[in-house]
């Protein structure tokens, strides 16, 4: 609030769990809507080799790409090309670096994973069997945290329609400062007062 202090009463904090995942504590008037599982006929497993057949020059599908759509699919969160190679070598899977490089385009234009640029860095995400869903960025501690909401998608639909616009896809990352980071940042500031 601009020009003076919000004396609003402030909701109670409390943890939200989706998709098996603890998010950060969330307040419930701006809850996340949790995100469905979106059915599928296929594993990712499978519809990556389907991609990999279907193009002009059919590619086979080696056992480090197998490593490496398994180790990928396994869980469900975030990652950047560094952390999935640190995370391969501490399982002890031998995958090399540029393998992992061009499966991850590979796994995007397949429809299977979401690139989306932070700044400097590139993070993945499931794409193949979640709903479209927008990111909270936390600028403090790095944290994702998905959400969905109708309004938004609603926006973006008519914003492209008054423009005679075909929307193929969009990318909404919201930056700011996680509850545990304000809630670390406002003990600090008591302890040095």
């Amino acid at each position: 609030m601009r020009g003076g202090s919000d004396n609003r009463r402030v909701a109670p904090i409390r943890r939200r769990v989706y998709n098996g995942h603890s998010l950060a504590p969330i307040r419930p008037e701006i809850a996340a809507v949790p995100l469905p599982a979106v059915e599928v006929s296929q594993t990712p497993e499978e519809k990556f080799r389907e991609y990999l057949a279907s193009r002009p020059k059919p590619q086979r599908y080696t056992d480090q790409q197998r490593e490496l759509v398994g180790h990928i699919f396994d869980t469900h969160r975030h990652f950047d090309t560094e952390e999935l190679i640190a995370d391969l070598k501490k399982d002890g899977r031998t995958v090399s670096r540029a393998t992992v490089y061009r499966t991850l385009s590979k796994l995007v234009d397949a429809g299977l994973l979401r690139r989306i640029e932070i700044g400097p860095r590139t993070v993945y995400d499931h794409d193949y069997g979640y709903p479209w869903h927008e990111h909270l960025v936390c600028q403090g501690c790095g944290k994702m945290i998905e959400f969905t909401n109708p309004e938004i998608v609603a926006a973006v639909q008519a914003v492209a329609a008054a423009r005679h616009f075909r929307v193929t896809g969009y990318d909404l990352v919201v930056k700011g400062t996680c509850a545990e980071c304000n809630a670390a940042s406002a003990a600090k500031r008591r302890y040095v007062m």
